[in-house]
């Protein structure tokens, strides 16, 4: 495939005259967030599987796991097939799969990934992949999808969840590999105290289930779940045995704002940027550039300007293909100026581009692909 901005790549000062709006990750500082983390992780003897929603890229995949990460996580199925299809060999897939069209998809990947496990919260499902896998041929690793409060998906402990556990393991087309737990609701808390005493707590109600099963005689083998706002917490609860981190590695305004907003610093460095050019600067104290709502997720605020603006402007959605930058008085800009811009969120923002500019310094050195763009079946 050809990228726009491939001209550019080895030229010095080349990531300044891109084409834009362009998503831009700096290796450098994805590197050392990458490097962090599992120092971080094999400090407090817990593992990583990341979690490739955030980057839904088999390029960044392969360095997470080079750094000793067990394998990724996945979203959605198709994410899972569009990785396993780049050689990616060892996937958990974080959500149920629960259609007919569905589960046939995913007992064709268990067929051609080494390291598949998939998630169950409902023991109806569970007899449908049993049946599916053993018609298939091949055992399917299932994780037992616990709901910490959240109540998106998975099973509250109790009985029901110990039927469902007990319903796997019994199953002959099925491993029961684990539990996962994720506690999204605590992920992005502002108070330090608050972020910890909830996931903390959610931890505990988690090591209690795994004790019941493991006095039931059924031990899980993996205890996944966290997430980057708990990352330096949930290894003290001594409950998981692996962290599923994803959005560490980019760092976004939503994440920064977990740590900034209490008055603290961010732990990882921001490596992902959206890129634009100013195209307009006719009205005074006012710039406008390419990049508006089709090339940022809008779920959150503004992006931040990380460079290329006087100190204190601030960026707004202008429309569809446009945004603003609001300059302090007396400051002003020209037509291409370029901006780099901290993405609200950066998961859904990734989404909308088919290729990352991976850069060091000034120069572009890689265009990768988003390989699983688009998959949200």
């Amino acid at each position: 495939m050809t990228y726009l901005n491939e001209d550019l790549i080895g030229v010095p000062g080349g990531r300044w005259t891109l084409q834009t709006p362009a998503l831009v990750v700096d290796l450098d500082a994805l590197e050392r967030n990458i490097a962090k983390m599992a120092a971080h992780a094999k400090a407090h003897g817990i593992a990583l599987r990341p979690h490739a929603k955030t980057h839904k890229s088999a390029e960044i995949a392969r360095l997470q796991i080079a750094a000793g990460a067990l394998g990724i996580c996945c979203a959605k199925l198709g994410e899972a097939e569009a990785l396993a299809g780049k050689g990616i060999e060892k996937i958990l897939l974080t959500s149920p799969v629960v259609s007919d069209a569905g589960i046939a998809r995913l007992i064709a990947l268990n067929a051609r990934v080494p390291e598949l496990m998939a998630v169950c919260d409902n023991v109806d499902i569970a007899a449908q992949l049993d049946a599916a896998a053993r018609s298939g041929g091949k055992p399917l690793h299932v994780v037992v999808d616990i709901d910490p409060g959240l109540g998106r998906t998975g099973i509250r402990p109790g009985e029901g969840a110990l039927a469902l556990v007990q319903a796997v393991n019994a199953a002959q087309g099925l491993i029961f590999a684990g539990l996962q737990c994720y506690a999204g609701q605590v992920q992005h808390m502002e108070s330090p105290n608050e972020r910890r005493d909830s996931s903390l707590t959610a931890l505990k109600e988690l090591g209690a289930f795994a004790a019941t099963l493991a006095g039931r005689g059924i031990k899980p083998a993996i205890l996944s779940g966290g997430g980057t706002g708990t990352f330096d917490i949930d290894p003290d609860a001594r409950v998981l045995s692996e962290l599923q981190v994803g959005s560490y590695i980019f760092m976004d305004r939503q994440y920064n704002d977990v740590w900034q907003k209490p008055g603290g610093a961010p732990p990882f460095e921001v490596a992902l940027s959206v890129q634009t050019t100013v195209i307009s600067t006719n009205r005074q104290g006012l710039a406008t550039t390419d990049a508006g709502l089709k090339s940022f997720a809008t779920d959150a605020d503004p992006p931040l300007i990380l460079s290329g603006a006087p100190e204190g402007a601030r960026y707004f959605f202008f429309g569809d293909e446009q945004g603003g930058v609001l300059l302090p008085d007396g400051s002003g800009m020209r037509p291409k100026d370029v901006i780099a811009c901290v993405v609200p969120h950066c998961d859904p923002t990734v989404n909308l581009y088919d290729c990352y500019h991976a850069v060091r310094g000034d120069t572009l050195v890689a265009i990768w692909p988003v390989d699983a763009r688009g998959r949200t079946a």
